[in-house]
């Protein structure tokens, strides 16, 4: 019975098993749903797609994870992917205006410039939050609405194109019958999971969530965290910019990430992340992107129309919402004390 307990206790348990039944919902509908084929040495089918298709707003819910976790939010990661696709393209591309196989700079510091412009970006967003002083809503709201319009101006206002083979890798590669953007996600989780966990930040970032002033007074720098973990947010930003890039070869400022910060925020709080701050659940933010794609996929196979996807995610978050309240986990509490499993040790049967 402890181990029951344990198991439905978890932060992750009630996602996994909203995702279960997703999928369980599309296996009745679609038997082939869960089929697995190899074609070409490759894994394909309708699974290996979600978990694919997932990916970018996996990396930015990664990130966003952090800033949730300080109780505040990151709006602009959104137009920061589509600045790091302008960036990287561009580079590629050089001063010609012409499609071209290749590139007038070094890949590798294509990469690096990308990903060292979104995180400044990021480090920005956290220098209006932490030393200005201002709503982190209305900090990222600048960039949001900036970073597109930057994008923009990189590009020309027009999509640019690109046929540099290494490029291509980044989000159409395959690596061990799986394509390429799922080990990158893989990487971003482990590092920034390895951050939280095995060292001393994980704490420092929860504690200022919980009480950022009690964290100061306790000796804890929650200017250089909360800077630190939108830095974070924007270098995930520049990884999903260049996946997105990468995916289509193609740099479009206009819609490249539009409304991904939505999607990244509520993969978030699906995962368990309380939007009040003071937790870190990143396995919990993995499921819930996973979960956003599987709805996602289940409404276009009803041939609905893709506005009605907002709605069914609007829904999704007045729900979260409603089940993170402090009434409804009063109630929780309640029920499972009435439950066998739900009672501690040393309590009467």
């Amino acid at each position: 019975m402890k181990n029951v307990r344990k198991i439905t206790s978890s932060k992750t348990f009630p996602p996994l098993v909203a995702l279960f039944g997703i999928l369980l919902f599309n296996v009745f509908l679609n038997p082939g749903f869960l089929t697995i084929t190899i074609v070409e040495g490759h894994f394909f089918g309708q699974l290996i797609d979600i978990l694919n298709r997932a990916v970018p707003i996996m990396i930015l819910g990664i990130g966003m994870t952090l800033v949730i976790a300080t109780g505040g939010t990151d709006l602009s990661c959104g137009a920061l992917l589509a600045l790091s696709g302008a960036v990287a393209v561009s580079l590629i591309r050089g001063k010609s205006t012409i499609l071209n196989p290749e590139t007038e700079t070094p890949f590798i510091i294509v990469i690096l410039a990308t990903l060292a412009v979104a995180s400044l970006c990021g480090l920005w967003n956290g220098f209006l939050v932490a030393k200005i002083g201002i709503q982190p809503i209305v900090a990222t709201l600048i960039l949001m609405t900036a970073g597109r319009g930057i994008a923009q101006l990189i590009t020309g206002a027009r999509n640019l194109t690109t046929g540099y083979p290494p490029f291509s890798v980044i989000g159409q590669g395959w690596f061990l019958m799986f394509p390429v953007p799922v080990f990158i996600a893989a990487g971003v989780f482990l590092l920034v999971w390895f951050l939280v966990r095995k060292t001393a930040f994980g704490l420092f970032v929860e504690a200022v969530g919980i009480n950022a002033s009690a964290a100061r007074y306790s000796g804890i720098n929650a200017t250089l965290v909360i800077m630190t973990v939108y830095m974070i947010s924007g270098f995930c930003a520049g990884v999903a910019g260049l996946i997105y890039a990468s995916n289509i070869m193609c740099a479009d400022a206009t819609n490249a990430g539009l409304n991904f910060e939505l999607d990244a925020i509520l993969a978030v709080v699906l995962g368990g992340t309380s939007m009040m701050g003071g937790r870190i659940y990143l396995g919990g933010t993995v499921i819930g992107a996973l979960i956003i794609m599987a709805l996602t996929k289940s409404i276009y196979a009803f041939d609905v129309a893709p506005e009605s996807a907002l709605v069914v995610k609007a829904a999704a978050v007045v729900m979260v919402v409603l089940i993170q309240s402090p009434l409804f986990q009063n109630f929780r509490g309640r029920v499972r004390a009435c439950l066998p499993f739900g009672r501690r040790a040393g309590e009467g049967a």
